[in-house]
């Protein structure tokens, strides 16, 4: 794959870098929105359509509703970025937050967990396909010199939505009694709003459309081009990419586990701590989100820092051993609401905040032509290893004693991903593959 420095990578930073940014930032919030509040509400919504379901099945079915998300995500997200990069960057923006916005909406008007779970599938399709598109936007607009910090920002912006459910959560939650749960998926339609922004603000990737005009050129040239231009054939049947697509697979898949199979945990844990000092639970679960997402903005957004500043795989090394770290500090934390409250914080800043290696990584890998269907295969087949998580995550609780030694055996995956490390490329300073 040929490298060489574009036009638009040797720009300022001006305004068609910011609404790129702005654009992608806010849908991204919004999937951490949607994401985020399944993992809040999802116990809520489970015992009111069941009533007197036990604590282990409402955890399995929470689960499953969760593994549902994954899998629609992982199935529309790898057919979104493919369009993308047929179809254009802004055209599958717009498209990924209008169905997500609507099929969040219908959420709301769940009457059964059966329902709930396949109308969170069909989310999932939408909420998979914002991130490729948005990633490569990002990264074709903005210059070599800022492109991995903006991607880092972008990235928080997964943060800021859980952020603002578990915020919201902490309001609804006491005052919409047993359907409260379904005012939070209706507040999800609210992003349809950033779409008349998208739609006459928001221009095309340049690095795209002139991705599109060398390839309709050399199809007038050679028209048997046609039969090879499948992107995902075009990225699978390179050595070198088919190398790199595999390798951060790997290390997508890790990442993803350990967040999904985490973050259905601490909720829980918390709210437990919390009864035992006398306090109300569920909003101690709550403030757990606010707490665990915190140290996750820190992540994100220093992570276009510390790539630029030490490299991208000294970072991602860092932080698979710092996500190791943070587990064993929840092994060994002591009891006690305050404690484990600092401990989780560590954890979100880790175990949620290394995410920030896949947008900044990730498009620095593969070439404008297949760089969104490349970059949304990796971490959208990564979600449809990793759908299983949540649901053996109760199994794994059961089996292994609790919290803790969950946490630590989660972390502890970041080992395969250190090594996977060793076969990857080094890409700081250096331009986008054209």
């Amino acid at each position: 794959m040929q490298e060489a420095e574009t036009i638009e990578t040797k720009s300022e930073v001006g305004p068609t870098q910011k609404k790129a940014l702005f654009s992608s930032f806010v849908g991204w919030m919004f999937d951490g929105y949607e994401t985020s509040t399944l993992i809040l509400v999802g116990g809520a919504a489970v015992t009111s359509m069941m009533p007197g379901i036990s604590a282990a099945d409402t955890r399995i079915m929470v689960g499953t509703s969760l593994g549902s998300t994954l899998l629609g995500w992982a199935v529309g997200g790898m057919i979104g970025s493919i369009v993308a990069d047929y179809i254009g960057r802004k055209k599958m923006l717009m498209i990924a937050i209008a169905g997500y916005c609507a099929f969040t909406a219908l959420t709301a008007f769940s009457q059964s967990v059966t329902m709930l779970i396949a109308l969170r599938f069909l989310t999932g399709i939408f909420l998979g396909s914002e991130w490729s598109t948005g990633t490569a936007l990002v990264a074709e607009t903005w210059p070599k010199s800022a492109r991995a910090k903006a991607l880092g920002v972008m990235q928080s912006g997964f943060g800021f939505g859980f952020f603002l459910a578990a915020g919201l959560w902490l309001f609804i939650q006491p005052m919409g009694g047993s359907d409260g749960w379904r005012w939070m998926f209706a507040i999800g339609v609210l992003p349809a709003i950033a779409l008349i922004y998208i739609r006459r603000a928001l221009p095309e990737s340049e690095l795209w459309l002139e991705a599109m005009k060398e390839k309709q050129a050399k199809e007038a040239v050679t028209p048997a081009a046609n039969r090879e231009s499948l992107t995902l054939v075009e990225v699978l049947k390179n050595a070198e990419a088919r190398k790199r697509v595999f390798a951060t697979l790997v290390l997508a898949a890790v990442t993803v586990s350990v967040f999904y199979g985490a973050s259905a945990l601490i909720g829980p844990f918390v709210a437990g701590l919390a009864v035992k000092e006398g306090l109300n639970g569920p909003t101690w679960a709550g403030i757990s989100a606010l707490v665990y997402n915190a140290g996750a903005i820190i992540g994100y957004i220093a992570a276009g820092f510390i790539a630029d500043a030490i490299g991208r795989k000294r970072y991602m090394a860092f932080m698979f051993s710092a996500s190791i770290a943070s587990g064993l500090l929840i092994y060994l934390m002591p009891p006690g609401l305050s404690v484990a409250l600092g401990c989780i914080f560590v954890l979100g800043c880790f175990t949620l905040g290394v995410f920030s290696w896949m947008p900044i990584y990730l498009p620095e890998l593969f070439a404008t032509r297949v760089r969104s269907t490349a970059s949304g295969f990796v971490f959208n087949l990564a979600r449809l290893v990793a759908f299983p998580l949540p649901i053996l995550t109760a199994f794994l609780f059961t089996n292994l004693g609790g919290f803790q030694p969950t946490i630590l055996s989660l972390t502890l995956l970041y080992v395969i991903s250190l090594v996977t490390l060793l076969f990857l490329p080094e890409t700081k300073d250096k331009p986008l593959p054209t």
